[in-house]
C-alpha cells in the first residue's frame, strides 16, 4: 500500500509544491490543489458518466433476460453477451476510470498527510528524526498524518528541534499552517471554539454531496437492486467523516470539505450537460428510430418483391387470356402488419367490392383514394 501512496504521491507532490510555492500558504494552496486535481480527473468522472448511464439503458434488457432464462445460466449468460456484443458495450468499461481514479486517490492522500515530504522535500532519515524530537514533546501525534502533527509541534516549540539543524528548522519555519485564523496543524475537539467547524462542514458537504449524486443517479438506479443500501450508505459516510475529522489535524478536513464541494459543483455541472433522464430518453427515442428504420426497410424489400409476384401473375393471366381474372394489387401479398391503416382500409373496401360483384354479377370498380377520405 505504501508503494501505491508513494508512487502516485510524489506527481502529485509536485504539484502541492508548486502551489504552495506561488501561494506560500498551507490552506490556500490546498485550495488551488484541491481544485487542480478535480480538473485533471474530470475526462475520467465525464467517462463514468456517461458509461453509467449506457448501463441504466441496459437494465431493462437485463432483465428481461433473467426473467427469459432465469433457470437456465449458461444461456443467460450466452445472451447476455450476444447482447453486449451487440450493442458494442463492455460491461468493464464503467469501472475503468474508477479503477483509474483509485491509485490516484492513494496519492492524493499522501501527499495531504505528509507535506514534510512533498513541500519540504526533507529526506526520510530527517523525518525519522523529526518524529523522534516530536514525540519526546509529549504532545499528541495523529497516527493518520503525523507529518502534520510535527509541523504543529514546531511551531508551537520550535527550540526542541534545534538539534536538526538551522537549514531544516528553517524550512520547517516557512510553512504556514494558518488559514483565516485557524491552525490547520491542530486536532479539532469538541471544545466550543472555531476548529469543530471544520468536522461539522466535512459531514455536511459529504451529505450534501451523497443527496445531489443519488438525486442524479435516480433515473440510472431505478428499478435496480440494492437502492436501500445505497441510501443508507448516503447517511453512513458522512457520519463516518465527521468521526475521522476529529481525529486528524485540521488541514486534513479542509481538504476533505474543498474535495466535497467541488463534488458537488461538479456533479451539479455534469448532471446538466449529460443529464441522465434527457440521455436515457433521447436513446431509447434514437432506438424506436432504428427500430422503425428496419421495420420500413423490410417492408419496402416485401413491396418490391409483392410488385414483382403482382406484375408476374398479371402478366401470366394476360398470356392465358383470362379475362375474368382480376388485376392483383401489391397490397394483397402483405400482411396486414406490413401495411398502414389507409393500406388496411384499402384492402378491407377492396373484399368488400369484389364480394359484391361476385354476388351480384357487377363490375368491380377499383378502389381510390376518394373512396378512403
Amino acid at each position: 500500500m505504501n508503494f501505491l501512496y508513494s508512487i502516485f504521491g510524489v506527481p502529485l507532490g509536485y504539484i502541492l509544491w508548486a502551489c504552495y510555492a506561488v501561494v506560500k500558504n498551507y490552506g490556500v494552496a490546498l485550495i488551488i490543489f484541491t481544485l487542480l486535481t478535480k480538473l485533471l480527473l474530470l475526462p475520467l468522472s465525464i467517462k463514468q458518466q456517461k458509461s453509467t448511464v449506457k448501463m441504466a439503458l441496459f437494465q431493462p434488457k437485463i432483465a428481461e433476460l433473467q426473467k427469459k432464462y432465469g433457470n437456465n445460466k449458461q444461456k443467460y449468460q450466452e445472451e447476455l453477451m450476444a447482447l453486449y456484443e451487440k450493442e458494442h458495450y463492455s460491461p468493464t468499461a464503467g469501472c475503468l476510470p474508477m479503477l483509474i481514479q483509485l491509485p490516484i486517490l492513494f496519492g492524493l492522500i499522501d501527499v495531504i498527510y505528509r507535506p514534510l515530504t512533498h513541500i519540504l522535500h526533507l529526506s526520510g532519515d530527517v523525518i525519522t528524526s523529526l518524529t523522534t524530537i516530536a514525540q519526546g514533546t509529549g504532545q499528541a501525534i495523529s497516527s493518520y498524518s503525523p507529518q502534520i502533527s510535527i509541523l504543529n509541534i514546531f511551531h508551537t516549540n520550535p527550540q526542541a528541534f534545534a538539534s536538526v539543524g538551522a537549514e531544516i528548522t528553517d524550512k520547517l519555519s516557512s510553512v504556514s499552517l494558518n488559514f483565516l485564523g485557524i491552525n490547520l496543524g491542530s486536532q479539532p475537539t469538541w471544545a466550543f471554539n472555531v476548529l469543530i467547524l471544520i468536522p461539522i462542514l466535512s459531514g455536511l458537504t459529504a451529505l450534501l454531496s451523497s443527496i445531489i449524486m443519488m438525486r442524479a443517479n435516480a433515473p440510472m438506479t431505478e428499478g435496480q437492486a440494492g437502492s436501500g443500501m445505497t441510501k443508507g450508505m448516503m447517511f453512513i459516510m458522512p457520519i463516518f467523516s465527521v468521526i475521522i475529522a476529529f481525529q486528524v489535524p485540521a488541514g486534513v478536513g479542509l481538504y476533505w470539505i474543498l474535495s466535497n464541494i467541488l463534488q458537488t459543483i461538479q456533479s451539479l455541472i455534469l448532471n446538466k450537460i449529460y443529464n441522465p433522464r434527457e440521455m436515457i430518453a433521447a436513446a431509447k427515442a434514437k432506438e424506436e428510430e432504428e427500430k422503425e428504420r428496419k421495420r420500413l426497410e423490410r417492408l419496402e424489400a416485401r413491396k418490391r418483391a409483392a410488385e414483382e409476384a403482382a406484375k408476374y401473375q398479371n402478366e401470366n393471366a394476360k398470356k392465358n387470356k383470362n379475362k375474368n381474372a382480376k388485376p392483383l394489387k401489391v397490397e394483397e401479398f402483405l400482411s396486414d402488419e406490413e401495411l398502414t391503416q389507409k393500406e388496411i382500409n384499402r384492402r378491407k373496401l377492396a373484399e368488400a367490392r369484389r364480394r359484391d360483384a361476385e354476388k351480384y354479377g357487377e363490375e368491380y370498380v377499383e378502389v381510390t383514394d376518394e373512396d378512403l377520405k
